[in-house]
Formats: C-alpha cells, structure tokens, sequence
C-alpha cells in the first residue's frame, strides 16, 4: 500500500515536473500584472535600431519600468524593418523607433494594428527637411530648393566633380532616403542634384569638414540629432523652403501645413517619436501602458545628449549613466509619470 501511495505521488511530481519542461521550452511569455496590480517578474524584452541615439531613450524609459517593478532585459540592436515584425510576432514587448511619418509602412507590412499599438509621444515637435551653410545662401540668395534647378546654383555643391549638387541623405531603405529621391522627381531637380546615400554620420561628418574649410554643403536634416549643436540653424546653416508639399502616398496623406514651420514649408512633414508595442503585452501591463503614454524626452534634451554620444561618450555605460543623469536633473516631472502609472 505504502510503495503503491507512494508510486502515485511520484507520478504527480513527475508529471509537474514534465509539466513545467514543456512550458519551458515554449517562447518568452508575456509579461502580466498580479492581482495587486504590481508588475510579475517576467523579464521584458526590447530592441532598437543601430541608431545609436535610440539606446538613450531605450534607457531613460527603460529606467521608469524598472522603477515601476519590471526587469527588462538588456535591449537587442535590430534594424527596421525587421523589429517591426520581432514585435509582431512576440520575440519583442515594446520598443521606442516608433517615427512619425515614415514608420508606417514598416508598421503595416509587420501586421498593423491587429498586432502592434503606437503609443504615447517620447519626442514631439522633430523637424526634417534641407538645410545649406548660411555663408553660400546668404551670398547667392538660395531660399528654395528650387533654385538647385539652376546648374550654376547646383554646381556650388557639387562635391565629385559630376556637375551636380551632392546632397547628402541617408543610409539606403531608410524613409527618408526614399522622400528625398521622391521629391527630388517632384520638383524636376534629377537632372541637378544626385543624392549621397550611406551612412548617415559619416556623411555628415565630411559635411562638416567641408564647412570648416569654407565650402558649400547641403544635406538632410532632423532635429532631434547633434547636427543641430555643431551646424546650428540660423547662425551656420538655413532650412531651405520648397516650391510646394509633395509626398509619397505611402507616407499618408501630408499636407502644406504639416511641413511647414514658421511660416517656411520646409516640404518634410513634422515629426513625433513614438513607443510601439506588442498588442499582447500592452493588454496584460496596464501599468507599462500607461507608462508609455506619459514619458516624454524633449528635442532639446535629445540633441544634448545628441552631442555628447557624438563626442566620444558612446559606450553602453556611457549612455546609461546620461540616462540616469537625465533622470535625475527631471526628478519631480518623472516622479510625477511614475506615480501615475502605479495608479
């Protein structure tokens, strides 16, 4: 009787032990509130881009979910198009790339809004467009990119010795490579101006060099980026207008008023950083929900640390530590966040 008792139990802590392999083996899960509304102790899992400026905001809201009681996982570097569908297909909860206009198309091929939820606003008020050094504006008066129509006015930056401006855009599948060569067709300026794709750094740096020994440059601009420290608008460099708002349809419907600014139609529409998350994970963390609709990071603030990353302080300890210096010098607004989304 004793061995036959004694069989059966070990038969059920086989059988939890068989139990608990088999859900082991399964994917992560997904994270879940207990009962008293505090996060569980699943481990949450992020990514960004190569874009080195994303691991600060990965960090600065990373922080306020570890503050909330999560533990997040140290983030992966995916490019998009492919996070997009990592956050799909549930191998990632959340990330902060969300850019719009111009992540639409990625979200949409990844599944829409069937499995992904934009959320929140991490950097509002991002401006894009061209911009040219002040000294060669000033001088020829070049106030629209128009007037790149002109050989004569093209061949100040050309850079190759082709005859044509070299303007400098950005790294190749990347949105706004593909608006540049957009409207570049759109306004009948092919024939004048070619674009220099690559990476975007890289070719921003020889710009900046080109600057300093007194030569014309023009390039795609974003704000927020350290670009904006080193060439500051106004003072080094102008944002160039254009002759009317034409954009790819695949970026929506986009109209004057969305690219201009101050009175200027800069031809790119504004911008909004936003978090994008996994629909799954979103309905079972209300308190990370709510977390991503309040965190902001200002476009100032990104342009800083912008800087600094570009100065040097570009390793992960590095960026950690501006992150929580960021914080700090914050306290009382992200303390604020934080107390709403424990509510």
């Amino acid at each position: 009787m004793f061995i036959t008792r004694l069989s059966k139990i070990s038969l059920k802590i086989a059988s939890i032990i068989l139990l608990a392999g088999v859900t082991a083996c399964q994917s992560a899960p997904q994270s879940t509130t207990n009962v008293d509304g505090k996060p569980s102790q699943v481990t949450l899992r992020t990514a960004h881009s190569s874009w080195i400026e994303e691991h600060f905001q990965t960090e600065v809201v990373k922080i306020g979910l570890e503050k909330l009681g999560y533990q997040v996982a140290k983030p992966k570097e995916i490019e998009y198009p492919a996070l997009y569908l990592s956050l799909a297909n549930g191998d990632l909860d959340y990330s902060i790339v969300y850019y719009n206009p111009g992540h639409e198309q990625f979200f949409d091929k990844a599944g829409g809004a069937a499995k992904l939820i934009g959320i929140g606003n991490l950097t509002p008020n991002g401006i894009q467009g061209y911009q040219i050094d002040k000294k060669t504006a000033d001088k020829h008066k070049i106030t629209n990119l128009e007037q790149l129509k002109d050989p004569k006015i093209a061949k100040l930056f050309d850079s190759d010795g082709d005859g044509k401006a070299n303007l400098v855009g950005c790294n190749p599948g990347w949105a706004c490579e593909l608006n540049i060569d957009y409207q570049l067709k759109a306004y009948g300026l092919e024939g004048t101006v070619e674009q220099d794709r690559g990476q975007y750094t890289a070719l921003l740096a020889n710009s900046i060099t080109r600057h300093q020994q007194g030569e014309p440059i023009i390039f795609y601009a974003y704000n927020p980026h350290w670009i904006s420290s080193v060439l500051v608008p106004e003072q080094d460099v102008i944002w160039l207008e254009v002759p009317f708002t034409s954009f790819p349809e695949s970026g929506g419907k986009v109209t004057e008023e969305d690219t201009s600014i101050n009175g200027k139609n800069l031809g790119l529409p504004k911008t909004q950083q936003r978090i994008v998350a996994n629909q799954k994970f979103l309905a079972a963390n209300p308190i990370a929900k709510r977390w991503f609709e309040l965190v902001q990071i200002p476009v100032a603030d990104i342009n800083q640390e912008s800087l600094r990353i570009k100065e040097g302080e570009n390793k992960p300890q590095d960026i950690r530590r501006h992150a929580e210096e960021w914080v700090e010098k914050n306290q009382e607004l992200f303390a604020s966040w934080i107390k709403e989304a424990q509510q």
